[in-house]
């Protein structure tokens, strides 16, 4: 199994970003893919999970109403819009362990096959 995020870059306060999880190896008709972010010197944050499964979905209040997943063949994205600077942060996906999005939700320890993180900033 292998993910990997990509799509990162620079981008102005107010502006929109759309990263990429490419996944190989699980069918994602049969699993939960979620979204976490880390920013220098802060815990690793669970973000959004959107599950193939039982098409679940979960986001957490501070990206709620502004970022959506959306799942496609092999690959799964992220569309960020109304970026703040605090959503400054390495953006990471990883598979849950279970593949219900209730039940993983955003906790960092039932996701696993971590894929390399991509660098999303957001300053003017």
């Amino acid at each position: 199994v292998q993910l990997q995020a990509s799509g990162g870059g620079l981008v102005q306060p107010g502006g929109s970003l759309k990263l990429s999880c490419a996944v190989s190896g699980i069918d994602l008709g049969f699993s939960a893919i979620g979204w976490f972010r880390q920013a220098p010197g802060k815990e690793r944050e669970g973000i959004s999970c959107i599950s193939g499964h039982d098409y679940s979905e979960y986001y957490a209040d501070s990206v709620k109403g502004r970022f959506t997943s959306t799942s496609a063949t092999n690959t799964v994205y992220l569309q960020m819009n109304s970026l703040r600077p605090e959503d400054t942060a390495v953006y990471y996906c990883a598979v849950g362990e279970i593949a219900r999005c209730k039940i993983v939700k955003n906790n960092v320890n039932l996701y696993g096959n971590w894929g390399r993180g991509t660098l999303v900033t957001v300053s003017s």
